[in-house]
């Protein structure tokens, strides 16, 4: 590391400071990096990653921090540092164009580019010396100097073509979306299911929540049990696996093994606003409580671990954190990993010998495939057996085991708490806010908590008093020590606007429905592509040369999946009927993909689905707060309708409000003086109820008739 910092010591993102005092001479992204590389005659060399990521960190220390590979850099290059979470247009961009160019892509990306930014040679990890078909970073440095001193034509030609071909991929082609094609999506998940472990691939095993809402969507709207069965078998994979934190709570980012046994340790935002919501959905599917507390446990990490003081959730904790056991040394996922001796020496005999059985500890280590010996002699813990095993095992009582066993957890907690945690990267994104205010809105409602209705209020009035700008109506992407910046981008509006969506219901305050409304409308204006019928993902900037738009909803949804749900939704809540048939049309203009490759995009299909299908509105008349108003609104919360609107008519502001465009709320009233509800299709209701047992009764015959 440098003793005199470079040009990202002025930053506010994590990332870039921590490459701060590196001898390269990085230039965060600007006009005054790409001048000098057209003023130097040189190429541009540009380093995407973030700061919780662990490859990064390793290239960092192997390269970066190298004082040769750093003077190779300064004096052949210009050396640009991005953060992918503060940019994630930039990122989408090179990123198409290292898996056009290498066929894969990760992080850290490293894009080598022309002066104006057009790339011509890509790839991710490059070690500092060549090793297994991958070659040495110095001796790429040099190759590449070369090729620029004699063949800088040819690479001008071949950017020139990429660039092309990247944008004649982008500029998106209608279809009509075949009729049969939620069932055909259903039977390519049900193909590549994993009947044993869960999921739907091998090695590496990501979460993606957006098939799991997709499956749950689709057995509620066929009956198909096996769709049901395989993302419930999924989330409880996930939970009783290492990529779960059994201490703790939150789920790490991915599993690098087929069990979901061995995790990269990252903790994500996104993850876990994404994964609260599935299994606040399979809680409400099957009844069965281990999915609600799963979910409780997500919130508590993320109020405790997460929370700025003013409201918002900081983005994520790093993968690589102090070994507790060996001081001075770092590795990956050291913060949460044991030893058998250390449990046995902090719990009693028979505990200690339980909590081992149960979580798969053994005295060796339990992790058998290890390449990278990072894990040699210590545990990380697992649902290796049930309660009921355990039970058995021991001759004990399940209640006496499962009381043991909270009670270990709790001790081994508090001692984990001693260590080091992880680095945190503390700036807060307007998008994963968004997501989780919408996760904890619906989470208050299904689980009957009033705290998590208030930290998701907490969380909206933070966005819009530190990440949007009341004059442009605009939001920001990022707030860092006591900054906001950077233009927001699609995800930013259409995440902030289904939170808002979620946070109305739930809350019932006209405020919130007005604010989706509105940024819906500045959306519109700052990311339509009118020509293709579909959003941009990107705000318009004259240094990315490709306004993208994501065609696959990955770890997090494509944008424009989310706007087509929000506009559906919205039209029904605004009667905007210009919003579902601009919905119809932008998932149209994806109808090439979605026919040919319909995996590719289940979110996007689960709004097609809501599009085609009656909508369910659940309106309540009654004094919010109320007692008896309360009461249905509980029942409300019993029940998986995904495709349902609850709606409140106050007598006040907000019924008001509701009525400006839907005439039928006007005369929603209560009826003897007593909270009611009427359940309706299509906005044309049933007689109204006025007790919980009869909207009870009422919801499942109409659930049943769907």
């Amino acid at each position: 590391m440098g003793e005199k910092p470079n040009r990202l010591i002025e930053e506010k993102s994590p990332y870039l400071l921590q490459h701060a005092f590196n001898p390269v001479d990085w230039l965060p992204w600007g006009d005054e990096a790409f001048a000098k590389a057209e003023a130097e005659n040189k190429p541009i060399f540009l380093s995407i990653g973030y700061s919780t990521c662990h490859w990064c960190h390793v290239m960092a220390h192997e390269s970066f921090e190298d004082p040769d590979v750093a003077a190779l850099l300064n004096n052949w290059y210009v050396s640009i540092k991005v953060d992918r979470e503060e940019r994630p247009d930039i990122d989408q961009m090179y990123m198409a164009a290292t898996h056009a160019m290498s066929g894969s892509g990760g992080w850290p990306m490293s894009v080598f580019l022309l002066p104006d930014g057009s790339p011509f040679y890509a790839g991710t990890y490059f070690p500092p010396t060549s090793m297994q078909n991958r070659p040495g970073f110095s001796d790429l440095l040099r190759a590449i100097h070369d090729a620029w001193q004699q063949r800088k034509g040819d690479i001008q030609q071949s950017a020139q073509k990429l660039v092309a071909a990247l944008k004649t991929q982008n500029s998106g082609s209608s279809a009509t979306i075949k009729a049969d094609i939620l069932k055909q999506c259903f039977w390519l998940f049900a193909g590549d299911n994993d009947p044993t472990d869960g999921g739907f691939s091998q090695a590496p095993k990501f979460p993606r929540p957006a098939v799991l809402t997709f499956l749950f969507n689709y057995y509620h709207a066929t009956g198909e049990d096996k769709a049901r069965n395989m993302a419930l078998h999924m989330l409880q994979k996930m939970a009783a696996g290492g990529m779960y934190d059994h201490l703790g709570g939150g789920f790490h980012r991915y599993s690098v093994d087929k069990k979901w046994f061995v995790p990269h340790f990252e903790k994500m935002l996104y993850d876990q606003s994404q994964l609260a919501d599935s299994y606040l959905d399979a809680f409400l599917l099957t009844g069965e409580e281990h999915y609600a507390t799963i979910a409780r446990e997500i919130f508590t990490y993320l109020r405790r671990d997460m929370l700025d003081t003013g409201g918002g959730f900081y983005s994520a904790e790093d993968a690589d954190s102090d070994d507790p056991y060996s001081p001075g040394e770092h590795g990956e996922g050291a913060y949460y990993l044991w030893t058998e001796e250390d449990i046995s020496k902090r719990l009693d005999k028979d505990a200690a010998a339980l909590f081992l059985y149960s979580y798969g500890v053994k005295p060796g280590g339990n992790v058998s495939e290890d390449p990278m010996q990072e894990f040699t002699g210590r545990n990380i813990l697992s649902r290796a057996h049930s309660s009921e095993e355990a039970s058995n095992h021991f001759h004990r009582d399940i209640k006496e085991v499962e009381r043991s066993l909270v009670l270990s957890k709790q001790l081994l907690f508090q001692a984990r708490s001693a260590r080091k945690r992880p680095h945190l990267d503390d700036k807060i994104i307007t998008s994963w806010n968004g997501r989780l205010i919408g996760a904890l809105a619906r989470g208050s409602i299904v689980l009957q908590d009033e705290t998590l209705l208030e930290h998701a209020i907490d969380a909206a009035t933070f966005v819009h008093d530190n990440l949007y700008d009341q004059k442009s109506q605009s939001l920001y992407r990022r707030f860092r020590a006591g900054e906001s910046g950077l233009a927001g981008q699609l995800d930013d509006y259409v995440s902030l606007v289904s939170g808002l969506i979620e946070l109305y219901q739930a809350s019932q305050d006209s405020q919130w429905l007005k604010w989706a409304v509105s940024l819906t409308t500045r959306q519109i204006a700052l990311f339509w592509n009118d020509k293709g019928g579909f959003f941009y993902d990107s705000v318009a900037d004259q240094r990315v040369m490709i306004r993208m738009r994501g065609m696959y909803d990955g770890a997090e949804p494509a944008g424009n999946s989310v706007a087509a749900s929000n506009l559906i939704r919205l039209s029904q809540m605004r009667a905007q009927q210009q919003w579902q048939e601009m919905a119809k049309r932008l998932i149209e203009s994806f109808g090439d993909t979605i026919n040919n490759f319909p995996q590719a995009l289940p979110l996007m299909l689960t709004a097609w689905q809501h599009l085609n299908s009656k909508g369910f509105q659940i309106v309540i008349a009654g004094e919010k707060g109320a007692e008896d108003t309360t009461s249905l609104f509980r029942v409300a919360g019993k029940h998986y309708i995904p495709d349902s609107l609850l709606l409140l008519a106050d007598g006040k502001e907000n019924q008001r409000y509701l009525a400006e465009r839907l005439p039928f709320i006007e005369t929603a009233g209560k009826v003897g003086n007593k909270a009611t509800a009427y359940i309706c299709v299509d906005f044309t209701c049933k007689l109204p109820v006025t007790s919980p047992e009869e909207m009870e009764q009422l919801l499942i015959e109409l659930k049943s008739n769907q």
